[in-house]
């Protein structure tokens, strides 16, 4: 399983399966006695027939790891991460804070690459770079008026909410609860 809990396909596996059908093609075993026994679809199995007959046990083999390539090859991504480093104020933003956006900036003004900033997050796990939060507070917070609000304003706003009843925002809801009595 990878990191997100899903099951990760062996490749390695699926092309030992399918040089199994070849055995079993070469052996005279129909497609559909193939697929029984290697338990797959009788369309995977006849693609691979196909294959097969047109070019042997060769046809059957992988063909590389599926996806598309990352526009970056290794060197590209050694230059990216030494600019990530040096900061985002010494990319002209103003904060040190790395969004997603400045990063596709960066990238683009480093390798001449445009990723959309909703794919940067990719490129960034290939670096093994991961989501940081700040751990610090705004400067500007306000402890007391914070404070004040959680022991004042709350407790007043859930009292107003529970004198109005049950919370439906729904006319319909409420008219048809009136019908029904």
């Amino acid at each position: 399983m990878d990191r997100k809990g899903r099951v990760r396909r062996d490749f390695d596996e699926l092309e030992n399966r399918r040089r199994k059908a070849a055995q079993l093609f070469h052996a005279g075993k129909r497609q559909a006695e193939v697929a029984r026994q290697l338990e797959v679809s009788r369309q995977s199995v006849s693609r691979w027939f196909q294959r097969w007959k047109e070019g042997g046990v060769r046809a059957l083999r992988r063909t590389g790891s599926p996806g598309r390539n990352c526009r970056l090859d290794a060197a590209q991504r050694r230059r990216v991460e030494k600019a990530l480093l040096r900061g985002a104020r010494a990319h002209g933003f103003p904060c040190d804070l790395w969004t997603l956006r400045r990063v596709a900036r960066v990238i683009e003004q480093v390798t001449g690459v445009h990723y959309h900033p909703g794919h940067v997050w990719r490129v960034l796990q290939t670096m093994r770079w991961s989501l940081q939060r700040p751990a610090t507070r705004a400067k500007e917070r306000n402890a007391e008026a914070v404070q004040e609000w959680i022991e004042e304003t709350w407790p007043e706003l859930k009292k107003k909410l529970a004198e109005r009843g049950d919370g439906s925002s729904s006319k319909t809801r409420a008219a048809s609860r009136k019908s029904r009595r």
